[in-house]
C-alpha cells in the first residue's frame, strides 16, 4: 500500500511540472544564497587563520619603537628569547612583505623547511624569496627569484630580514617577537631603552574587526534565504491544496492519517536531498563570483588579506544540506501538522484550508504588533551587535505577519467604494485570492523593504562620506618618506615651494586598554577649518596646541561612553582630557590627536615621514614631476588629493558591492514567488472565473482585470514597504552601524529612489502577472465550459 500510495502523491508533480519546478529552484535558491555567504566566510576565516601562521603565533608579547638588527643581536647576547620582524606594504605593489631571521624565527611560522634542495643559502643571501600563489602575479619587478608558498597568508610574500631590509630601503625592523614570557619581559625594556612592550593576538584581532562585516552578510543571506523559503512554503501550501482530493480517496481506502503524513514527510526529505545539491552548486557559483569583491572589500576596510579562489570545505556545503532540510520542515511541517489533525473528510471540503488560515487572521496581526512593539524596544534599549540584528528580525517579521491584515483591510475598503458590477467583483475576487498570494506577496514585502533600506544606508554613507573626505583631505598633495635623512631632505626641498608643511606623525599606543592610534597634528587653519569635530569645547583648537588634552575618534567615544569634557587614557600619552570628539569612518580602531609638540614630548622617537602639503591648486602637477625628477619618488609615495578621495571612495563603492548583489538576488527570488503562485493560482480559480466569462465578460477582459489585480496588489505592498524600508535604514544608520563599526550616520532622505523602487516593484508583479494573464486570455473556451461539467 505505500508504494501505491507514493505513487499516487508523486503523481501530482508529474501533472503539475512548473509546481515542482517552483518547489525545487525556490529552496535552491534559498540554500545557494546562504551557502554562499557561508561558503564566503568560512574561505576568509582560513585566510586570517594562514595570516596567523605567517606572523607566528596566534598571540604574544613583542617590543615595539625604533629598533634595529644591532638591537636584536644586543637582546639576544643578553640571553633574550626574541626573534626580528618587518611587515610592510612591497614598494610599487599591493602585497605584504613579511621579513623574519630562519634561525629564530617559531618553528610553527611560515618558512618552509630550507633543507636539502630548500636553498637556505639563497634564503640568507636574498636571492630566494616566497610568495602566497595568489600574490604570484602581482608583484613588481626587479624581485629576486620568486617561488610559491603553499600556506601562506594570501597577498604576502616572505623573504629573510636583511633582504626584506634591502628592498624596503631601511635598516630598521618592525619589532621584536618575543618567544617567551612573564614579567621579567620588563627587563628588555631597561636593556633597550625607547621600547615598548605590546600584547597581541595575532591575526585574532583582524578576525574580531572583520566580524561585524562577516555578520552582516550572514544578517543578509539569512533575508534572502527567508524570501526563498516563501516560495517553498506557498509551492508545498498549493500543492496540498489541489491534492485535497486525493487525500480523501486514500483515507477511504484506508491510508491512516499517520501513514500519510510520513509519505508527505519522506516526499519533502528527497526534495531536500535535490534541492540541497542544487544549491550548494548555485552557492559554489554564488560564491566565486562574489569572493573577489570581499577579498577587496576586507582587505581595503579592514587591512585582512583574503584570498580571491575560494576552496572547497565540507563545513559550508554541509550546512547547506543542513538548511534545505530545516527550510523544507519550517516551510512544509504546518501543512503536514494541519493534515494529520484535520477529520478524513475535511480536506475534501474545498474551503477547508482556507479556513483554517482565516482563523489565525487576528492572531497574526496581534503577533505582528507585538514584534514591531520589540523591534522598537530592542532599538531604544539593547545593546550590542546581536541585539541591533534581532531588531531587524522583528522589524521585517513583524511587517510580513501584518501584511495580509493590512491588505485585507484595503481591499474590503476598495470593495465598498466600488461602483459597478465588474469593479465590484474585481475586488472581491483580488479578496478570495490574497491567501494564496499572501506568502509571495510578504516575500515581495521583504526584499523591496531590504532594498529600500540598504540604498538609503549606502546612499547616507555615500553622502556623509564624500563630505567627510573633503573636510579630511583638505591638503592637495601628501608625501611619504623611505627614511628620515630622506624627510629631512624632502623638506629643505619643499619649504620654498608650497604654502605649508604639515607633519603626519603618529604611533601604537593602549587607548582606553585596547590596541589604537595617537596622530600628533600643527595648529594650523587646515585642521581648524576642516576638521569633522562632532562634539567639542569652546576654543579647542587653542588648547590642543598648548597641551590641555586630546581629540578622540568617533569609535573611541562611543565604545567607552566618553565624550567632550571627560577623561580618557591614552597608554603612555597618560591621562588627557578629551576637548573634541571627530567622524573617522572606515577605520575600526580608536584613535587619539595631540598636538605636535607635546606629541613630540612624549613620543621623541617616532618617526616623521609623512607630510601633508598645503600649495596652489594649479601648482600641485608641476610640484609633483618636479619631486619625482629630483627623490624618484614611486607613485604611491607621492599621492595628490583626488587620487586618495578616488583610492576611498572605490572602497567605499567595492565595500557595499556585495551587500547591493545580494538585494538584487533577493528581489528577484520574490519576483519568482509571485510568479509561481499567480501561475499556480491561475489555474485554481477557472471555478470562479467561468461564471464571469458565461455572462458576458470576454477572455481578454478578464486577463486584463488579472493583470491589473496583479499590479493593484503590487502597487500596495510596495507602498507599504516604502515606511518599514525606512525604519529599515534607520535601525542600520542608527543601531547596527553604531554597534559594528563605532560610528553613527545621519538617515539623508531619498523619495525620488524610493520611488523608482516602487516602481520596480510593481513592474515585477505586472511581469510576474502577465504570462497568467496570457494564458487566459489565449485559453480555449471548451476549457471553460466544461467547469459546468464537474461537480464543485
Amino acid at each position: 500500500m505505500n508504494r501505491a500510495a507514493l505513487q499516487a502523491l508523486l503523481s501530482h508533480w508529474l501533472r503539475h511540472p512548473v509546481q515542482l519546478v517552483t518547489l525545487v529552484v525556490g529552496l535552491a535558491l534559498a540554500t545557494g544564497l546562504w551557502t554562499g555567504v557561508q561558503a564566503i566566510n568560512a574561505q576568509a576565516r582560513l585566510s586570517y587563520d594562514q595570516a596567523a601562521a605567517t606572523l607566528g603565533a596566534q598571540g604574544g608579547t613583542r617590543l615595539e619603537g625604533p629598533l634595529t638588527l644591532a638591537d636584536f643581536a644586543a637582546a639576544r647576547r643578553a640571553g633574550w628569547a626574541v626573534t626580528p620582524v618587518i611587515e610592510a606594504r612591497l614598494p610599487r605593489s599591493t602585497v605584504r612583505l613579511i621579513g623574519l631571521d630562519p634561525f629564530t624565527a617559531p618553528a610553527a611560522g611560515p618558512l618552509p623547511d630550507l633543507g636539502g634542495d630548500g636553498d637556505l643559502a639563497g634564503f640568507l643571501a636574498g636571492e630566494v624569496i616566497f610568495a602566497a600563489p595568489d600574490a604570484m602575479d602581482r608583484l613588481p619587478d626587479g624581485l629576486p627569484t620568486v617561488r610559491p608558498l603553499e600556506g601562506l597568508a594570501p597577498g604576502h610574500v616572505l623573504a629573510d630580514i636583511a633582504a626584506a631590509q634591502a628592498l624596503l630601503g631601511t635598516d630598521r625592523i618592525d619589532h621584536l617577537a618575543i618567544l617567551g614570557g612573564g614579567p621579567e619581559v620588563l627587563g628588555l625594556v631597561d636593556l633597550l631603552p625607547g621600547t615598548r612592550l605590546v600584547t597581541t593576538d595575532g591575526a585574532g584581532d583582524v578576525a574580531r574587526l572583520t566580524d561585524s562585516f562577516h555578520l552582516n552578510l550572514t544578517a543578509f543571506a539569512l533575508l534572502a534565504f527567508a524570501v526563498g523559503l516563501f516560495i517553498v512554503h506557498a509551492a508545498i501550501g498549493l500543492a496540498f491544496e489541489q491534492r485535497r482530493p486525493l487525500f480523501r480517496t486514500l483515507r477511504a481506502l484506508g491510508v491512516s492519517a499517520r501513514r500519510l503524513t510520513w509519505l508527505l514527510a519522506g516526499e519533502l526529505v528527497a526534495f531536500t536531498l535535490i534541492a540541497g545539491a542544487l544549491g550548494i552548486v548555485l552557492g559554489y557559483l554564488v560564491a566565486a563570483a562574489l569572493l573577489p569583491g570581499v577579498a577587496a572589500t576586507l582587505s581595503g576596510l579592514y587591512g585582512a588579506g583574503v584570498a580571491g579562489t575560494l576552496g572547497l570545505a565540507p563545513i559550508w556545503w554541509l550546512s547547506g544540506f543542513a538548511m534545505a532540510g530545516a527550510g523544507l520542515a519550517i516551510a512544509g511541517g504546518g501543512s503536514l501538522w494541519r493534515l494529520a489533525q484535520l477529520p478524513v473528510l475535511a480536506p475534501a471540503m474545498p474551503r477547508a484550508w482556507a479556513r483554517a488560515r482565516a482563523s489565525t487572521l487576528m492572531r497574526q496581526a496581534g503577533a505582528g504588533l507585538a514584534l514591531l512593539a520589540a523591534s522598537a524596544a530592542l532599538a531604544l534599549f539593547g545593546h550590542g551587535l546581536v541585539a541591533g540584528f534581532l531588531c531587524l528580525g522583528a522589524l521585517l517579521l513583524g511587517a510580513a505577519l501584518l501584511l495580509l491584515p493590512l491588505l485585507s483591510l484595503l481591499l474590503d475598503l476598495g470593495a465598498r467604494m466600488a461602483r459597478g458590477a465588474v469593479a465590484q467583483w474585481l475586488w472581491a475576487d483580488a479578496r478570495q485570492q490574497l491567501p494564496g498570494l499572501s506568502i509571495a506577496l510578504m516575500a515581495l514585502l521583504l526584499a523591496l523593504s531590504a532594498n529600500i533600506g540598504v540604498s538609503t544606508m549606502v546612499g547616507s554613507f555615500r553622502a556623509t562620506f564624500t563630505g567627510w573626505l573633503d573636510q579630511r583631505l583638505a591638503s592637495e598633495l601628501y608625501v611619504t618618506a623611505a627614511t628620515p635623512a630622506e624627510a629631512e631632505a624632502l623638506v629643505a626641498f619643499l619649504e620654498p615651494r608650497v604654502d605649508a608643511i604639515l607633519p603626519i606623525t603618529s604611533t601604537e599606543a593602549e587607548l582606553q586598554g585596547a590596541p589604537g592610534e595617537v596622530f600628533g597634528v600643527a595648529d594650523h587653519a587646515t585642521y581648524r577649518d576642516h576638521w569633522p569635530i562632532l562634539d567639542g569645547i569652546p576654543e579647542l583648537w587653542d588648547q590642543l596646541a598648548d597641551g590641555e588634552g586630546a581629540l578622540v575618534n568617533e569609535q573611541l567615544a562611543r565604545r567607552e561612553g566618553l565624550w567632550a569634557g571627560d577623561g580618557v587614557d591614552l597608554g603612555a600619552a597618560g591621562r588627557q582630557t578629551i576637548l573634541g570628539v571627530y567622524s573617522d569612518y572606515g577605520n575600526p580602531r580608536g584613535q587619539a590627536i595631540l598636538g605636535l609638540a607635546p606629541f613630540d614630548a612624549l613620543f621623541p622617537e617616532a618617526p616623521r615621514l609623512r607630510f601633508a602639503l598645503r600649495v596652489r591648486p594649479d601648482a600641485v602637477a608641476p610640484l609633483v614631476a618636479d619631486v619625482r625628477d629630483r627623490f624618484g619618488l614611486p607613485r604611491d609615495r607621492l599621492v595628490d588629493q583626488a587620487g586618495i578621495k578616488r583610492f576611498s571612495l572605490d572602497v567605499f563603492e567595492q565595500t557595499f558591492a556585495v551587500t547591493a548583489a545580494l538585494n538584487v538576488l533577493t528581489l528577484g527570488v520574490a519576483g519568482f514567488a509571485l510568479w509561481a503562485s499567480l501561475t499556480t493560482l491561475g489555474t485554481m480559480r477557472l471555478p470562479q472565473v467561468a461564471p464571469v466569462w458565461a455572462i458576458g465578460l470576454t477572455r481578454g477582459r478578464l486577463a486584463a482585470l488579472d493583470l491589473a489585480r496583479a499590479v493593484l496588489l503590487g502597487a500596495a505592498t510596495a507602498a507599504l514597504a516604502i515606511p518599514v524600508g525606512i525604519a529599515l535604514a534607520w535601525v542600520l544608520l542608527a543601531v547596527v552601524n553604531v554597534q559594528a563599526f563605532g560610528w553613527r550616520l545621519p538617515l539623508r532622505p531619498d523619495p525620488g529612489g524610493w520611488a523608482a523602487l516602487a516602481l520596480w516593484a510593481v513592474l515585477a508583479a505586472a511581469l510576474a502577472a502577465a504570462l497568467p494573464a496570457w494564458r487566459m486570455w489565449r485559453m480555449p473556451p471548451a476549457r471553460l465550459v466544461k467547469v459546468f461539467a464537474h461537480e464543485r
